[in-house]
């Protein structure tokens, strides 16, 4: 990582998605039932806010290695989403329609930070 700065990490389309999905599971959670604003909203919402947070993180520490790092936690990040938005279906809080919506995304976000992690990892500082 050469560059530094908070505008090198708003360059990044990984980021930018994640901006998105944070969006995205704000806005399909906002209709879930409010006994749910401690459990299940508000550890979806986190598991979504840790995906740019971590990208973002990990590019401010200016080396591929912790950009590799904080990367992993991203994605770890996205199958936690990917597991909380599955069981909201499942508990008939969001339906098929939605879910797919938000799913979509999130699973092309899955495989470009698998990507990232890779090209990190094998490039030379």
């Amino acid at each position: 990582m050469t560059e530094t700065g908070p505008g090198t990490v708003r360059r990044l389309e990984i980021w930018q998605e994640g901006m998105s999905l944070v969006e995205a599971v704000y806005r399909l959670s906002a209709t879930w039932p409010k006994e749910e604003i401690y459990g299940l909203t508000s550890q979806a919402r986190r598991a979504a806010v840790s995906i740019p947070a971590n990208i973002a993180e990990g590019v401010g520490r200016g080396t591929r290695p912790e950009a590799a790092r904080f990367a992993r936690i991203a994605l770890a990040s996205a199958y936690e989403l990917h597991t909380l938005l599955e069981l909201s279906a499942r508990l008939n809080l969001t339906s098929a329609p939605a879910l797919i919506e938000v799913l979509t995304p999130l699973d092309r976000l899955t495989r470009r930070l698998s990507r990232f992690i890779q090209y990190q990892e094998m490039t030379k500082a």
